[in-house]
């Protein structure tokens, strides 16, 4: 459990779509966070960006953290994040790194050679763990409700935030895996996007990946998804059912077995203020039953459920720097981009087995 520490600092790399998630939390909830400055490397750039969104914007390293920042976050294009957080590590400055932290097997081994020489405060904002759903789902695992986790199928998540649930699910940790996948192509008119909501009933062409991995451990996951259809579409939806050997989780409802093999169905629920009434909207809790799975570290606060996780990686990064808990360790990261990478080539080879090696990341690979 992550301590109240007071308001947090830290600094902001990047000026596109997801670095503003962290310039709204700090506005959203200040007496929690405090965003010290936004480094934006064109100056004329960079004085648009700081009159659009009223924040500080300074074009070096050394003047972002000329204000002490705890640590700062990495949102930048992706392609480019591993020079820079190598850059980081040199400099022995904490950082929470956006997904993914590399793009190919030799940035994932660039940054591990990397991490073991300067052995730098790193840690990955992967989110979804903490979003209020998945974290209500997991809660039910980790309690027992439905035994020992068997299998599960994922259609909600692209690649490497996939894989991140999966192996969280599962129980996989760094476990090895044959996969045997392909990609099809269909056709889905648009419905919105991150612009908002759309009607000219424009029709594009979607990729559907579908990947099998069988870990070591006798797992299995059933991987598909849809990108980007499943993120920003009316007419595609999310799904998620995870089976376990004494009951199982189908989206919003779960079955589950009592201590006297009595079948019980029933079915989590949201609490969230506004959604029918004139109060600002904010989220609480996710219940099963009477019984709490999920409670937001921001009471009343205006934050969507991705606000709400960004914003609890905020609050553990803060703690992991002060010597707490890890957040995502990278190692972490770097595995769940590995078998997105492989999952690439299954698809390629079209159902011909692809098998994963034990990487230098990994905690047995020196055993």
């Amino acid at each position: 459990m992550v301590q109240n520490m007071g308001r947090i600092k830290y600094a902001l790399i990047g000026s596109g779509w997801r670095a503003e998630f962290y310039i709204r939390i700090a506005k959203m909830i200040p007496e929690r966070f405090e965003l010290t400055a936004v480094l934006v490397r064109d100056p004329a750039k960079g004085e648009a960006f700081a009159e659009k969104f009223q924040v500080k914007v300074v074009n070096t390293l050394d003047e972002l953290m000329a204000d002490e920042p705890a640590f700062v976050v990495l949102s930048i294009k992706r392609g480019t994040v591993t020079d820079y957080l190598l850059r980081l590590f040199e400099r022995d400055i904490p950082v929470l790194a956006e997904t993914p932290p590399g793009e190919d097997m030799e940035s994932l081994r660039r940054l591990w050679d990397a991490y073991e020489k300067y052995q730098p405060k790193v840690q990955v904002a992967e989110q979804y763990f903490v979003q209020p759903l998945y974290a209500a789902w997991y809660k039910a695992i980790e309690e027992g409700l439905i035994g020992r986790v068997e299998n599960i199928s994922l259609s909600a998540l692209h690649g490497y935030h996939g894989i991140s649930m999966i192996r969280r699910m599962l129980g996989a940790g760094f476990q090895n895996c044959t996969m045997y996948g392909k990609r099809y192509h269909f056709e889905v008119t648009e419905t919105y996007g991150r612009e908002g909501m759309s009607f000219d009933g424009e029709k594009f062409v979607c990729p559907r990946d579908r990947v099998t991995l069988e870990f070591e451990n006798g797992t299995v996951a059933y991987f598909d998804f849809s990108d980007p259809a499943q993120y920003h579409s009316f007419i595609r939806t999310r799904q998620l059912n995870i089976q376990g050997v004494r009951g199982e989780i189908d989206d919003l409802t779960i079955r589950y077995l009592t201590k006297d093999n009595v079948p019980v169905t029933q079915t989590l629920n949201r609490i969230d203020l506004g959604v029918y009434g004139n109060q600002e909207w904010s989220h609480y809790a996710l219940m099963l039953g009477e019984k709490f799975l999920y409670k937001t570290p921001f009471v009343n606060a205006r934050l969507n459920d991705d606000e709400i996780a960004v914003a609890d990686l905020l609050l553990r990064m803060a703690d992991y720097v002060k010597g707490g808990e890890e957040v995502y360790p990278l190692r972490d990261a770097l595995q769940d981009m590995y078998l997105c990478l492989e999952m690439e080539k299954a698809m390629e080879a079209e159902y011909a087995p692809v098998t994963t090696e034990t990487q230098p990341w990994c905690p047995d690979a020196y055993n």
